[in-house]
């Protein structure tokens, strides 16, 4: 009965994810492979004759690259921008000497040169590479080569990734703090400071007049006069000994001190008519306005004087584009503010439902894009592939946020479930495609091509781990995603994933992932054709 049970699919596949999360529990010396331990589950379950159907984990690769492009997107081109020539240079690094140290033991043992390119494309786990070095050479040896090489470029970057910690004695969870905190330092903290008007020059100005917000970089949310606390307007004239209550970063604050005068501590109250309310941006029509345009002050009588954005305090300067989940700090009459939430949408709930059809339709789009066909000339091609159009869409998709009345994100809850669900489904076939002709592979063809495959897997990564640490002194988050990128290993994604609750890795991976891609296909092309 229980064999009967271990050849249907979903018995097997959930069998294999809870034996996997048994055996991911197990720590030795401080060291688990969590969620990876599903795929050596899943090569014992495929030695022994299980299999899950290939349609099953293109299902769950396809899930797990789009929730890692929608969350990597919105970083993906200000990482591209401030470390993408870095990451690109690593990882053509790793392609290079993947190719160099495939040449070099070719030479050495002599083997045959599709062999030789089904190795690589086998050891850095990649599908397309297997395609174009199988038509590059007409020959099954590439495939019988990427059949020897794959099981170990899945399994030597998953125990790579997890044993670098370990060696370089680096702490994620610290390393995803100091990164967070130097992330955060980029943006000036936001503090609230009290003014005394005593600068004569101001004196009998209004407060459009003196264009407060451009010139000093601070928002002006009160004011006092006598016994009267008032919202400021534009056409607000200052007196002498005005209390004005300000919000900006200390830079802002000491250029509106020179400008009004005096600089107290302190905070205003706010009268009963009067409130401050954080606001949640939920409506699908102010997505990307910019803040100047809504103009809450002339149509609200409310000013904005911070704005949330994952975790960071953003100064309300009017060129803002807001986004979706926008916590809006506003101060005004209550009416106003009421008024101010309806238009802004402020609805929680919105924050945690999952709208499916963007999901299906960003990945429908992607798997066409995969589909396409690219020619350069002189008989080069390239197809980005499933993993490769799937990521790439996700990536723009998240990165423009919304067309029309689509939405383009997902609530963190959701895009963690359903990573975490296709990334299951995609190990447990992997392993046990993998692990089905792992033991006859090595009794037809010997350990030489095994071992040539293992040192084509592991070389680059020792190689681009001691450049990126000591040469670029990149961060070990941006190593493991550019390391797992480069060997376009997405099981190798997968246990980094596990690993810290940072996404600076998968965005790492999407930033240098189709470069991988490309230059793998133009490498064992050449290989193909010069090599002898």
């Amino acid at each position: 009965m229980f064999i009967d049970l271990l050849q249907s699919p979903y018995f097997s596949v959930f069998l294999i994810v809870a034996l996997g999360f048994m055996l991911g529990r197990v720590k030795v010396m401080g060291l688990s492979l969590d969620v990876s331990a599903v795929i050596f589950i899943a090569l014992a379950f495929g030695h022994w004759g299980v299999s899950i159907p290939k349609a099953l984990g293109n299902f769950g690769l396809v899930l797990f690259i789009f929730t890692i492009g929608i969350q990597a997107g919105p970083g993906f081109f200000d990482s591209f921008r401030s470390k993408g020539k870095t990451l690109i240079l690593i990882t053509i690094l790793i392609v290079a000497s993947a190719c160099l140290t495939g040449l070099g033991l070719k030479y050495a043992f002599g083997i045959d040169t599709p062999s030789l390119v089904g190795l690589i494309a086998g050891a850095l786990t990649s599908t397309p590479g297997l395609a174009v070095a199988i038509d590059s050479t007409q020959s099954p040896l590439a495939s019988i080569a990427y059949g020897i090489a794959y099981p170990f470029g899945v399994i030597g970057v998953i125990l790579f990734v997890k044993l670098l910690p370990k060696l370089l004695r680096v702490d994620l969870e610290q390393e995803a703090h100091r990164l967070e905190k130097e992330r955060r330092g980029q943006f000036p903290e936001l503090k609230t400071c009290l003014f005394r008007v005593t600068n004569e020059t101001v004196i009998g100005k209004t407060l459009a007049q003196l264009n407060i917000r451009a010139m000093t970089g601070a928002v002006i949310s009160r004011l006092k006069r006598g016994e009267d606390i008032v919202i400021p307007k534009a056409h607000t004239e200052l007196k002498q000994g005005d209390c004005i209550q300000a919000v900006g970063s200390e830079d802002a604050l000491a250029s509106l001190a020179l400008m009004l005068g005096e600089r107290e501590e302190g905070e205003l109250p706010l009268e009963n008519t009067q409130a401050i309310e954080s606001l949640l941006l939920t409506k699908k029509d102010m997505i990307n306005k910019q803040l100047g345009d809504l103009n809450f002050q002339r149509n609200f009588g409310c000013t904005v004087t911070r704005i949330r954005r994952s975790g960071i305090d953003l100064s309300p300067s009017p060129d803002l584009a807001l986004k979706f989940g926008d916590k809006l700090m506003v101060v005004g009459e209550k009416e106003g503010i009421q008024a101010v939430a309806r238009l802004l949408g402020n609805d929680a709930k919105q924050l945690s439902d999952t709208d499916f059809f963007p999901i299906a339709m960003g990945i429908v789009l992607g798997v066409l894009f995969g589909k396409l066909n690219l020619s350069f000339g002189s008989g080069f091609s390239f197809s980005p592939g499933l993993t490769g159009g799937v990521l790439m869409m996700a990536l723009f998709l998240s990165a423009i946020g919304k067309t029309g009345p689509i939405l383009w994100s997902m609530s963190g809850p959701a895009n963690q479930l359903l990573r975490q669900l296709g990334l299951l489904l995609f190990l447990a076939e992997v392993g046990t495609s993998a692990g089905a002709n792992l033991v006859s592979t090595f009794r037809e063809s010997g350990f030489l091509l095994f071992g040539v495959g293992a040192l084509i897997t592991l070389v680059p990564m020792l190689i681009a781990a001691l450049v990126g640490r000591y040469v670029f002194k990149i961060s070990l988050l941006d190593m493991l995603g550019t390391i797992t990128g480069g060997m376009t290993s997405t099981p190798g994604l997968a246990a980094v994933d596990s690993m810290t609750d940072s996404n600076i890795p998968g965005v790492a991976y999407a930033t240098v992932y189709p470069i991988a891609m490309v230059f793998l296909i133009l490498f064992i092309q050449f290989i193909a054709a010069m090599v002898v």
